[in-house]
């Protein structure tokens, strides 16, 4: 592999320097560097991050490849500039053995543009009765590490506690999709003023927050780690605060469309915008940005969720829930977080990069942008602004609630391991 010579451009957000790539490690980063017969790629002005990790990525295959597969997944994946991404378990079949973890691992080393790793069902089929296979997905070639039922919730205590004992002895993590079930029934879109007034069903934050009360309690019983997937409302903040005073080895992330949108958008009853869990209001959008950017949620993710054009081309309440995220999700953070002054490129490398990986245990992900560390690198032109076009996706799906919005930034390359997966905005 030949040596690839980054110039001028400004690490993690800081002074131009060069960063020289040999093979599938950095070489070397300072000023004025040079390497004969080395690729040059002329960075001044932009920002240079470690390849970006998602915690929380659906890739669809196997069973549901008219919405995604890993191919297009991981693909969209390197657009965006990420390097490693997190397969949720909520395919068809569910990946609640060490065979199907192993087949989405494979497939991703087969297709190259970035790291997969399987995240485990906690229970059989996602059904909450029964514990899958834990520790033979963990003792897999896939070595799993992340459990998550994400699509339904954990909502028995008692499989909740088994699945937190049995992970932690191997280090793992259990994902929560926190939302009880009965006071979900029939909901449709965020329980408050616009709901009554569009006479749609609602979905209490409560709902969350209850769940994740529960948990983390249970987590400081049992000694083991809990993570809270797509964080939504003030009140989840509080209570991830008061269990982090209290030393409980709880984390948590939230989605790019959760520090921007609000349930005001439900008022043109666009099924884009319909999602789990629901768009929250702007007093929900603020409090997240600030617990974000002081470290009470750990991380950015995407719950990047596509589905084809027939599921959400439809009435409201017939429609899907999700959205896609890869391709959009570090823009939405530059407009939220760094344009408003909330986090500098440092702290989205520390909420999009170092944190996701030290989570989820991605070795090789997360490291410092230094000597001898692995070149997991993206390159984002932050001075750039454009409209969102769906048409250019690499994703199969074109559910994003952002077309022909402005957004900033422009992830221009991607690097996995000194292996360029995006160059000048194109894939390779």
């Amino acid at each position: 592999m030949s040596k690839i010579l980054i110039r001028g451009a400004k690490v993690l957000g800081g002074d131009p320097q060069d960063v020289l790539i040999d093979g599938e490690v950095i070489e070397a980063v300072g000023s004025g560097l040079s390497a004969e017969g080395a690729e040059v790629v002329e960075a001044a002005g932009q920002v240079l991050l470690p390849g970006l990790v998602d915690l929380h990525t659906h890739l669809r295959e196997p069973g549901r490849e008219d919405s995604e597969t890993v191919l297009t997944g991981t693909r969209a994946a390197a657009s965006g500039g990420y390097t490693a991404v997190f397969a949720m378990a909520n395919t068809f079949p569910v990946a609640d053995t060490a065979g199907v973890v192993e087949q989405v691992y494979r497939l991703g080393q087969e297709h190259g543009y970035c790291d997969v790793q399987p995240i485990g069902a906690v229970t059989v089929g996602l059904e909450g009765r029964k514990l899958a296979e834990l520790g033979a997905m963990h003792e897999s070639a896939a070595g799993v590490t992340v459990f998550s039922d994400d699509g339904k919730c954990v909502d028995d205590a008692v499989i909740m506690r088994r699945a937190l004992e049995y992970v932690k002895a191997f280090g793992g993590v259990v994902a929560q999709h926190a939302q009880e079930p009965r006071l979900t029934e029939g909901a449709q879109m965020n329980e408050g003023v616009v709901s009554a007034e569009l006479g749609l069903g609602g979905w209490p934050a409560v709902a969350e927050e209850s769940i994740i009360a529960r948990d983390v309690l249970l987590a400081e019983h049992v000694g083991s780690r809990v993570h809270i997937c797509h964080l939504s409302t003030a009140g989840s903040v509080e209570i991830v605060r008061w269990a982090k005073s209290r030393g409980i080895a709880v984390t948590a992330e939230v989605t790019p469309h959760h520090l921007l949108l609000t349930d005001e958008l439900v008022r043109s009853y666009d099924p884009v915008y319909k999602v789990n869990p629901p768009l929250r209001t702007e007093r929900d959008v603020l409090a997240l940005r600030e617990a974000l950017a002081d470290g009470t949620i750990d991380i950015v993710a995407t719950d990047h969720a596509p589905h084809p054009h027939e599921d959400k081309d439809c009435e409201w309440a017939a429609a899907a829930m999700g959205m896609v995220g890869l391709e959009t999700a570090l823009s939405v953070v530059q407009e939220t977080m760094v344009d408003t002054g909330l986090l500098t490129w440092a702290g989205v490398a520390d909420r999009m990069s170092v944190k996701p990986a030290r989570i989820g245990r991605a070795a090789g992900h997360g490291r410092p942008v230094s000597a001898g560390e692995p070149a997991n690198l993206v390159l984002v032109d932050t001075e750039y602004r454009g409209l969102v076009d769906p048409a250019g996706f690499a994703s199969r799906s074109r559910n994003t609630p952002y077309e022909g919005r402005e957004l900033p930034g422009r992830v221009t390359h991607t690097w996995l391991r000194g292996k360029a997966t995006l160059v000048d905005g194109k894939l390779t």
